[in-house]
C-alpha cells in the first residue's frame, strides 16, 4: 500500500465576481496526478476533520476527531511549535500503522510526521512514529516552517517572538528607569536589585535569541529512525533524498505486503522547488511547487510499475486541508488557491479549508474514472487501511471513520456519514447532514472567523483566523447553506428562502448534541507547557547546543 499527501487542492476555478464575468482557471500540468485520478476513484466531497496539519494528521492516523486524543487546540495554541516539545500523539492511541505491523506488514512513512517526539527525556520518543506503528521512518519529525529556508524571514519569530521581544524591551526600560532613578537620588533601591533586575533581562534577551536565532538548528532537521542525520537540513536537497527513501523502502518490500506512508513536504511553505522546476509553471513559485509533487508522484507510481506492484496495491492520495491565503511574501500569494471554496487554512468550519483531493486507485479492484460525490473524511482511511490488512478496528474506543470500501466498490450507494462536525480547535464551528433521502448536503455554521479586512476571505492581519474570542461570529441562528446546489456557500438560507430551515437546524442540532455526548476529557497535549520549547527535549546529532551534522548523498530531480 502507498499513501502521498500534499497541502493544497489543485484544478481549483475563481469564482466570478458578477454573472457577466466568466471564472479564470489555475491550470497546473500535472499529467502523473491526473492519471491517477482517470484510473481510480476520485471522492468530489473529501473532508479533512480539522483545517490544520497536526489535528489533521492526527484523526487520519486514528480515525478519530482530534480532540478524542487530546491533539486540539489549548490556551490558543493549535498545532506543535517546537520538535523539542512534550507533547504529541498520546501512547494510548492506535494508528492503522500499528494494525497493519501485527498482521504482519511492513509499516514506512518517508517525510513530514508533525505528532511529536519526546516526553520527558531527549530521545525517549514517546510520540516517535516508531512508537506508533511504524517500523521505518525517514524525514521531518517537525514541520516545514519558513526558518527551514535561510533566505526566507522568521515565521515562528513572528507568532512567538514578538511577544517575547515586548517583555525582554519592556524589562529593560524598566531596569534602565531603575537604574537613572537610582543614579539621580529619585529613588533609594539597592544596586544589588538593579543588577539582579539587570541580569533577568539580559538572560531574558539570551534565552530569546537562543530559542528563536537558532530556529532553524532546533526544528529543521531530519532523522532516520532514531538517528539525526542532518541538522539542519538543507532544503536544496531534501526532495531527492526523499524520493530515493520512497523508491528504495518499495524495493525492500517489494515481496512482503507493505503500507508505506509518503507525506510530502510539497506544497507548504516556504515551498522548497529545486532548480529544475523554477518557473516552469504558469502560477509562480507554488505552481512550481506543484508540478514538482506531481513528478515526485510520478516517480513513486514508476516505482511500483518497475516492481510489479501496479496492480496490487491500493493507492491514495490525499491533502491533510485546504491552501493557506493568509501565506504570502512581498511579491506573491504562496499558500495555493482553493477555488470556488470560501475560507482556506486554520479557518473553522468553511470548505476552503476542509474540503481536500481524495484519489484512490486499485486497478482490476476499484472502477476507473469512477466519481464517488458522497461525503467522505480522511478518518474514513483508518477503517478502510484496516480492513484491507485483515485487522480489527479497535472496539474500546470510539472511531469517527467509516470504511471506503464498499462505498468504493459500488456495493452501497450512500455514505455511511450522516453528519459531519468540523471543529476550529475544541470549538465546533460547523457541522454537515447528509440527507440520503433527498440527496441534498446541508452545512450549519455556529461560529466562523471574522475577516480582516472585511471581504478579504482571510484574516490577513494574523499568520491564521482565530477560533474563539473576539475574532469570531457567533451566529444566532445558525447560517445554513445547502452544499448541494451552493457549495461556495455564497447565499445564507433564511426561514424566508428555504422552507426546511427550522427542521435542518433542529435536526442538526440534535446530532450535535449526541456527537458531544461521546466526548471525554483527556490531557490537553498542545498545552502551553507541552508546546514550549524544551532545551533537554532537543534532538541533537552533535553535543548539545552544538547540534550540526550532513548527510551525504542524493539525486536532484532532473524535470
Amino acid at each position: 500500500m502507498e499513501y502521498s499527501n500534499h497541502k493544497s487542492p489543485l484544478h481549483r476555478s475563481h469564482p466570478p465576481k458578477n454573472n457577466s464575468q466568466r471564472a479564470s482557471v489555475l491550470c497546473f500540468v500535472t499529467p502523473n496526478i491526473d492519471r491517477l485520478a482517470e484510473e481510480g476513484v476520485r471522492l468530489t466531497q473529501h473532508l479533512a476533520a480539522a483545517p490544520l496539519c497536526t489535528p489533521s494528521r492526527a484523526a487520519f492516523l486514528t480515525g478519530r476527531y482530534a480532540l478524542r486524543s487530546g491533539m486540539e487546540e489549548s490556551a490558543g495554541f493549535r498545532v506543535l511549535y517546537w520538535t523539542a516539545g512534550s507533547g504529541g500523539l498520546p501512547a494510548n492511541e492506535t494508528t492503522f500503522a500499528r494494525i497493519l505491523k501485527q498482521q504482519g506488514y511492513a509499516t514506512g512513512l518517508i517525510g513530514k510526521w508533525h505528532q511529536g517526539l519526546n516526553c520527558a527525556a531527549r530521545g525517549d520518543h514517546c510520540h516517535h512514529p516508531l512508537a506508533h506503528g511504524f517500523d521505518y521512518f525517514y524525514g521531518m519529525p517537525f514541520t516545514l516552517i519558513p526558518d527551514c529556508d535561510p533566505r526566507r524571514h522568521s515565521q515562528m519569530d513572528v507568532l512567538a517572538g514578538s511577544a517575547v521581544r515586548h517583555y525582554v524591551s519592556a524589562l529593560a526600560l524598566g531596569v534602565l528607569s531603575l537604574a537613572a532613578a537610582q543614579r539621580c537620588g529619585l529613588l533609594s533601591v539597592p544596586w544589588r536589585a538593579v543588577w539582579g533586575a539587570a541580569g533577568l533581562a539580559s538572560l531574558g534577551l539570551a534565552s530569546w535569541f537562543f530559542c528563536y536565532g537558532f530556529m532553524r538548528h532546533w526544528n529543521c532537521i531530519l532523522m532516520r529512525n532514531h538517528e539525526v542525520t542532518e541538522q539542519p537540513m538543507d532544503l536544496e536537497r531534501t526532495t531527492g533524498r526523499m524520493l530515493q527513501e520512497a523508491v528504495a523502502y518499495i524495493q525492500r518490500n517489494k515481496d512482503r505486503p507493505f503500507l508505506l506512508f509518503v507525506s510530502l513536504l510539497h506544497v507548504h511553505t516556504p515551498l522548497p522547488t529545486t532548480k529544475a522546476f523554477l518557473g516552469r509553471s504558469r502560477h509562480g513559485l507554488y505552481g512550481d511547487n506543484v508540478e514538482e509533487m506531481d513528478w515526485l508522484v510520478g516517480k513513486i507510481l514508476d516505482a511500483l510499475e518497475e516492481n510489479g506492484l501496479r496492480n496490487s496495491t491500493f493507492t491514495y492520495f490525499a491533502s491533510d486541508h485546504g491552501g493557506s491565503l493568509g501565506a504570502r511574501d512581498e511579491r506573491q500569494q504562496l499558500g495555493g488557491w482553493n477555488g470556488i471554496y470560501r475560507g482556506g487554512k486554520g479557518m473553522g468550519g468553511w470548505e476552503g479549508g476542509i474540503r481536500v483531493p481524495g484519489i484512490l486507485r486499485w486497478p482490476g479492484v476499484l472502477p476507473a474514472g469512477r466519481v464517488i460525490q458522497e461525503p467522505t473524511s480522511l478518518m474514513d482511511v483508518f477503517p478502510t487501511v484496516v480492513q484491507l490488512g485483515g485487522g480489527q478496528v479497535p472496539q474500546d474506543r470510539v472511531i469517527d471513520g467509516h470504511s471506503l470500501l464498499p462505498l468504493l466498490r459500488g456495493a452501497q450507494e450512500h455514505s455511511a456519514h450522516e453528519f459531519l462536525f468540523h471543529y476550529c480547535g475544541r470549538a465546533l464551528h460547523a457541522a454537515r447532514w447528509h440527507q440520503r433521502d433527498s440527496g441534498r448536503v446541508w452545512k450549519v455554521h455556529y461560529v466562523t472567523p471574522q475577516f480582516h479586512p472585511a471581504g478579504s476571505g482571510s484574516c490577513l492581519n494574523q499568520h491564521l483566523c482565530p477560533c474563539s474570542g473576539e475574532g469570531v461570529i457567533h451566529h444566532s441562528p445558525p447560517l445554513l447553506f445547502d452544499l448541494s446546489r451552493d457549495p461556495a456557500e455564497a447565499q445564507p438560507l433564511s426561514p424566508d428562502s428555504e422552507p426546511l430551515y427550522h427542521a435542518v437546524i433542529e435536526r442538526v442540532g440534535e446530532a450535535v448534541a449526541r456527537h458531544q455526548e461521546t466526548l471525554s476529557p483527556v490531557p490537553q497535549q498542545l498545552s502551553l507547557g507541552n508546546i514550549m520549547w524544551k532545551p533537554w527535549l532537543q534532538p541533537c546529532c552533535g553535543t548539545f547546543p552544538f547540534c550540526w551534522c550532513q548527510e551525504e548523498g542524493d539525486r536532484a530531480p532532473q524535470g
